[in-house]
Order: C-alpha cells, then structure tokens, then sequence
C-alpha cells in the first residue's frame, strides 16, 4: 500500500487514477497517526513553496510523523512536483526552511531571451543513474512538466535524471530510501506510469 500525503496541496486524484490503472493499491490519508503505518508514501505538492511548507507545519504532529518515517524508519518516499522541492533545504521562492532531507536548494529559473517561465509541457528527462527509480527508463523519455523552480542538488551521486531548459537542471533525486521527480509522472503516460511502478516495487 502507498500512502500519498495529503496536507492540501496536492494533484492527489490523479496520482490514484494512475497507480489504480497500474494496478497498484494507493490511499489518500492527512492523519498522522495513520500515516505512521504507511509502508511507502507519496508527497505531493502543487503551489507555493512557502505555502506547501506551512500547511504541513501546521498539522500537528505531521513533521514529526514525515521526519520518522523518512529519517528513521526509512520508508520509500517519492515527493512529487512541489513534493520534490519539498525535500531541499530551501527554495528561493520563500523563506520557510524545507524538509532538507536531501541536500539541495530549489532555485528560479534565470531569465533568458525567449525562454517561459513557468516551465510548462513536454520535456526530455535523461536518467543518469542506476537507481532502481530508473528501472527500464530509457535516455529519450519524456514527461510533462510544469514549474518556475529547479533544483540543484549538491552532490552529483544524488542526481538521478537531467532536463534541459535553458539550462541543465535535476529533474529527478535520490539519496537512500528518498526520492523525487520535478515532472507530474501521473500526467506522463508510459514514462511516469513506468517511474510510478519501479517505485512501487521498491
């Protein structure tokens, strides 16, 4: 079973439409005492850095439960989106500190001529690791994605795929028992429907 986290900010049906379709058992839960029995856990997240971090701050007793299972009992844990922002240290979008499980900080994209920002559609994600998150991902997939943050992660060994977008940037991380994925990979057909099942299998 895989919990996913809600803390009111989060695309949370159409990650259980996904792992239903995959034929995976998945669960929305918001109480901690009840996500302290998860054994594998989704942390979405749509919106605002800042924001995301102040509604989980604000539950009680939810970091506590979300530090336990990652740092101690040390669960698979996918953030998604925001979810994967999430488990930087910082972002430059707020001032909240972040999880900080993994080191990294979240950054705005720069400005460059004609490039968008948010970061919004199709891209390529090229994995560079052999992390069983990369399980039969092959180096041209493509996922959706839609953000106006990156991150960079510290050490190279936790980088776990590349996009380009103007500039090269971490689309997927990893360290240990915890991951994450800028892309929406419930929206990114066979690709994210393969990166949910090689996390689900963990």
């Amino acid at each position: 079973m895989i919990t996913v986290i809600n803390y009111g900010m989060g695309n949370l049906g159409s990650l259980i439409n996904m792992f239903k379709r995959i034929g995976v058992k998945a669960a929305i839960e918001s109480d901690p005492e009840i996500i302290k029995k998860a054994e594998k856990i989704v942390l979405p997240g749509v919106g605002a850095f800042d924001s995301a971090m102040s509604c989980i701050n604000k539950v009680p007793g939810m970091i506590e439960t979300l530090n336990h299972k990652a740092l101690v009992e040390k669960i698979p844990i996918l953030g998604v989106c925001l979810g994967m922002q999430l488990l930087t240290r910082c972002s430059e979008e707020g001032n909240l500190p972040g999880l900080g499980w993994i080191p990294a900080s979240t950054l705005r994209f720069p400005k460059h001529q004609g490039l968008k920002v948010p970061h919004m559609g199709w891209n390529i994600a090229r994995p560079n690791s052999t992390s069983k998150l990369m399980l039969n991902i092959i180096d041209e997939s493509r996922y959706y994605f839609v953000h106006s943050y990156y991150v960079l992660i510290d050490e190279q060994s936790n980088s776990l795929m590349k996009t380009n977008y103007g500039i090269e940037f971490d689309s997927a991380i990893g360290l240990q028992n915890i991951y994450g994925v800028q892309f929406h990979p419930e929206k990114s057909h066979r690709f994210g429907m393969q990166i949910l099942q090689n996390f689900a299998k963990l």
